[in-house]
C-alpha cells in the first residue's frame, strides 16, 4: 500500500495538555524546525491536543499521527503504553482514561499538602502552571517549585522533593498492561510499549508477561528512546524480530520540561507505514497537496 507521509517520523511529543510545556500547535512549529516531517502528538492519558496539532502539522506540511501515552503499571513498574490511531470516543478505553486523570488530580493535591507542611508550597501554585485542559500531575507540581524559587528547575525537583525516598510520594491508579493494550487494540489502534529497558527500578517488564502482552496484541516497543538501555534494547529487537513487532523511536520530547530534542530518534518510514497499516480507529491527518 502506497503511502502519503514522509519521514523523519518523531511518534512520541507531549503539549501542555499533559506534562509539557507548549500548546499542541507550537509543538508541531518546533519539530518541523528540527527537520520532523511526521509527527504524533501522545499526551498522557488524554487526546485534547489532537485537533490543534493536526491543523498546525498540516499547515507547516507535515503528516499528523494521533495518538496518547496511556499510564499503566505492572507490580512495581510504571509501565507507558503509546497508542496510536484508535478510535477517541471508544467508551471503555473513554472510562479508564478519565478514571487515571481523576486519580491523579486527587493524588496530586495530596502530595502538595504534604509538601506544603514543609515548604511554603499551595494548590493554587500548581494550577498557576496548568492549562484547562492539562492533567495535573507531578511536573506541574515540580513547575510551581521552580516558580515559588523552593528548586531551580524540573530536574532539581524530582531528584529532591519529588523523589520518593523524601516521603512526599503518593501512589496512583493505573490499569495492568495488560488491561492498556487491550483498551487500545479494540478501540482499532495499536499499542507500542514506550522506552521499555529503562535503568534501575522501572527496568523491563519479565519476559513471560512480554509475551502475554505480545498475545494480546502488542504492537511492537519503543527501542530507540535515550532512556533505554544498550543491553535492553538488544534483548527488545530479538524479541521483536522474532514475533515481527513494530520497533519505532522517538524523543518523548516535553518543550522546556525535558533536554529531549524533537528528532533525536525517529521512526523508519517502513515501520510508520506498518503502523498505519494495522490501525482501524482513526487515520492519520495528511497535508493537502
Amino acid at each position: 500500500m502506497s503511502h502519503l507521509f514522509s519521514g523523519p517520523a518523531d511518534l512520541h511529543l507531549h503539549s501542555n495538555h499533559s506534562d509539557g510545556t507548549e500548546a499542541p500547535a507550537e509543538v508541531m512549529r518546533q519539530v518541523h524546525g528540527y527537520g520532523v516531517r511526521t509527527a504524533a502528538l501522545t499526551d498522557h492519558d488524554r487526546t485534547t491536543g489532537w485537533d490543534e496539532a493536526a491543523d498546525a502539522a498540516n499547515a507547516l506540511g507535515m503528516t499528523f499521527i494521533p495518538g496518547m501515552e496511556l499510564s499503566a503499571k505492572h507490580e512495581w513498574r510504571s509501565v507507558h503504553v503509546l497508542g496510536y490511531l484508535f478510535d477517541p470516543t471508544d467508551a471503555a478505553l473513554v472510562a479508564e482514561t478519565e478514571r487515571i486523570r481523576g486519580d491523579r488530580i486527587g493524588r496530586a493535591e495530596r502530595i502538595v499538602r504534604s509538601i506544603g507542611r514543609d515548604y511554603d508550597l499551595r494548590w493554587d501554585d500548581v494550577l498557576a502552571q496548568t492549562t484547562a485542559d492539562a492533567t495535573v500531575g507531578r511536573p506541574h507540581i515540580a513547575d510551581a517549585l521552580v516558580a515559588r524559587g523552593i528548586v531551580r528547575d524540573r530536574t532539581e525537583a524530582f531528584d529532591g522533593i519529588l523523589h520518593p525516598r523524601e516521603g512526599y510520594y503518593e501512589p496512583h491508579y493505573a490499569p495492568d498492561p495488560l488491561t492498556a493494550v487491550r483498551l487500545i487494540t479494540e478501540a482499532g489502534g495499536v499499542a507500542i510499549i514506550a522506552h521499555p529497558s529503562t535503568a534501575g527500578r522501572d527496568r523491563m517488564m519479565p519476559m513471560p508477561f512480554v509475551e502475554q502482552l505480545i498475545a494480546a496484541g502488542l504492537g511492537g516497543f519503543e527501542i530507540e528512546h535515550r532512556e533505554n538501555t544498550a543491553s535492553g534494547k538488544r534483548v527488545l529487537r530479538e524479541i521483536a524480530h522474532k514475533h515481527d513487532l513494530i520497533v519505532t523511536g522517538s524523543s518523548d520530547y516535553h518543550g522546556a520540561g525535558k533536554p529531549n530534542r524533537p528528532g533525536e530518534n525517529t521512526t523508519s518510514d517502513d515501520m510508520v507505514a506498518r503502523l498505519i497499516d494495522r490501525a482501524s480507529g482513526t487515520t492519520p491527518r495528511y497535508p493537502r497537496s
